[in-house]
């Protein structure tokens, strides 16, 4: 069954999302802000839920048509064939958005797409629907007067990998921190740092994408509860999961000041089945050594919430850059707010990348270090 798919993602993450539609063999992909869009099926629904590393949330789009008036938005949505997707008891909250659009009072666009998808599924009888069946949740988006309709198949976001129960005080995102780890080109063959590792997000997330641990084989999915997909889809997706994980030693350390942090830390990398491969320790910034030519570090220092005021987080990258300037060897990728980083670090990065974590707008600083020579 042929189906358009489309993934949300963070700004600033689309290109990564892109690469993982490309590995899968999707067709005709599309990249806007947010989201990547391509023509795939059930099974890539259910690989890109297990596998997708950078986006947020999976969909199944059932329809796309121009809208300018009310009028206009419940026919279109009522023209969908909504009877494939929801049982006539199904459970489907709405939610949307509008962009520089005619039709911008969202209360009143929801309301009208939860009536008109009711009528399709009870044939226009009026009767009301008692939605006690599984859920199915849709996600509309009006952007230019275009509406996009879809399904969302993931449930909870995607970057909720399941094996962290709770965050530090400014935690970062897994999406983000995969991201950090695939842009630093990093494969688990040189050592890997993250000297501020907060509740461990960077550590594990580089430890599961090196050991090639499926990021969703931990936690559940909505659409595992849908009739029209086949339980042994779910079932031969998470069994070839299991398969493609490897089996090899890794050097990642990561360490922090605050001791409970690190046994935070230390528990999710439990959970996500990577304590093995990672060294944690309570350390101060200023007690780090490093002995090894190459390496990289990765690092979402403190904004100011897990420190005492801006002037403490200023000074702690001030330490980073003295620690780091001198270490050609070690590419260092920095997640940070702060527009001054460079000057603080004491040296221009050599590419710099917006992402949002969350709501907070960040740069992403990096710097490339030599490459090993290869031993022939």
């Amino acid at each position: 069954m042929k189906i358009r798919i489309c993934a949300i993602c963070a700004f600033g993450l689309e290109t990564l999302v892109r690469f993982e539609f490309e590995r899968f063999g999707l067709l005709n992909i599309s990249v806007s802000d947010g989201r990547v869009d391509a023509d795939g099926s059930m099974v890539d629904i259910v690989r890109l839920n297990l596998w997708s590393r950078f986006a947020d949330r999976v969909l199944i789009v059932t329809g796309e048509f121009t809208a300018v008036t009310f009028d206009g938005l419940f026919e279109g949505i009522r023209g969908i064939p909504w009877e494939e997707w929801i049982d006539r008891n199904g459970n489907f909250p709405v939610e949307g958005k509008s962009v520089r659009s005619t039709l911008h009072h969202l209360p009143s666009c929801q309301a009208i797409v939860k009536k008109a998808v009711a009528e399709r599924l009870n044939h226009g009888s009026g009767e009301r629907l008692p939605e006690t069946g599984p859920e199915r949740r849709i996600r509309f988006s009006i952007l230019k007067d275009r509406v996009t309709v879809a399904i969302d198949t993931s449930g909870e976001s995607l970057h909720r990998r399941g094996y962290r129960l709770a965050g530090g005080t400014a935690p970062l995102k897994e999406t983000i921190a995969a991201a950090m780890v695939y842009l630093s080109g990093w494969q688990g063959d040189i050592p890997l740092l993250d000297p501020c590792c907060g509740s461990g997000t960077i550590a594990v997330e580089a430890a599961m994408a090196a050991l090639n641990i499926a990021p969703g084989c931990r936690r559940s999915f909505a659409a595992e509860k849908w009739p029209v997909f086949p339980s042994e889809l779910w079932r031969d997706g998470r069994m070839e999961a299991r398969e493609q994980a490897k089996s090899k030693e890794l050097c990642v350390q990561a360490s922090d000041i605050d001791p409970g942090a690190v046994a935070l830390a230390q528990s999710n990398a439990v959970r996500a089945g990577v304590s093995d491969s990672i060294r944690f320790e309570t350390k101060d910034l200023n007690q780090i050594w490093i002995d090894r030519e190459f390496g990289t570090a990765l690092c979402n220092p403190p904004y100011g919430e897990r420190l005492e005021g801006k002037s403490a987080a200023v000074h702690f990258l001030h330490v980073l850059g003295k620690i780091f300037r001198k270490k050609s060897g070690w590419n260092l990728l920095v997640l940070t707010p702060e527009d001054g980083f460079e000057r603080i670090f004491g040296r221009p990065a050599d590419r710099r990348r917006k992402l949002y974590n969350g709501r907070i707008k960040v740069d992403l600083f990096q710097y490339f270090g030599k490459v090993p020579a290869v031993s022939r």
